[in-house]
């Protein structure tokens, strides 16, 4: 685990309650954080229910289990849902809705070939696809943006981590702008500095806006943190948020 220099701008205020914010696996909740997993089901029903987009064919509560983690102490969420039948038909988010973030989270594929996603405001997938590189491959901005390097995925039966900060979409008169940015680190190596993401990609079931314009039409909506059940054989674990205001058009960190 790495530590890197974060200035968290919550409101109109800098905060920060330490010098350093921790990434990489095992990285801690900061103070301001909001939880999201961690292994309790307690907290998985109070932070999260289904999209209910236009394939979905589960119902609630929430039927993903929580297994033993087969590396480590706890349990851990793993993507099986007994309705699920392609992405958009089980997919979990997150109750509370966001703009702009700082996301942790811990993943786990089972076996190769595992796939999953981390949709930021259910609409941009950062992708898990064990056996994939490219625009499709594990940490790609979804058919926009490889990870360079790509090698910073270490692989199935091994926990893998995502610190992302995440500045939405901006808006004048309705009109879109300025893109979405995205930096994302995957074990404490950036794979992802100030990428724009255009669009949404994968149609109506993906997440919002998909449908709209072939997923150009993004709107000025917040949306929650998404996770994807397309396969039965992804885990995930230690999820943390802490929602910003970036008021420069900047997620480097």
């Amino acid at each position: 685990m790495r530590t890197v220099l974060l200035l968290l701008i919550c409101g109109h205020v800098a905060c920060s309650a330490s010098a350093a914010t921790p990434i990489g696996l095992g990285a801690k909740a900061p103070r301001e954080a909001t939880v999201l997993l961690d292994g309790t089901r307690a907290t998985l029903d109070a932070k999260w229910e289904y999209w209910e987009g236009p394939a979905f064919s589960s119902e609630m509560p929430i039927k993903w289990p929580l297994v033993k983690d087969p590396k480590g102490e706890g349990m851990a969420l793993k993507t099986f849902d007994p309705k699920a039948r392609s992405y958009g038909s089980a997919d979990i988010v997150t109750k509370e809705k966001y703009r702009d973030f700082r996301l942790h989270i811990e993943f786990l594929a089972l076996n190769k070939g595992a796939n999953s996603g981390v949709y930021l405001q259910n609409r941009y997938e950062i992708q898990i696809h064990d056996g994939h590189q490219g625009k499709h491959g594990t940490a790609a901005v979804i058919n926009e943006a490889a990870a360079d390097p790509a090698d910073a995925y270490t692989g199935t039966m091994t926990w893998n981590a995502y610190d992302i900060m995440f500045r939405a979409a901006r808006f004048q008169d309705g009109k879109r702008v300025q893109n979405a940015l995205v930096t994302v680190y995957l074990n404490g190596i950036k794979v992802h500095e100030n990428q724009e993401i255009k669009r949404v990609w994968g149609g109506g079931k993906s997440g919002i806006d998909g449908d709209n314009d072939g997923g150009r039409g993004i709107t000025d909506r917040p949306g929650g943190v998404k996770l994807q059940c397309e396969t039965r054989n992804v885990l995930f674990r230690n999820a943390w948020i802490v929602p910003l205001e970036l008021k420069e058009a900047n997620t480097d960190f």
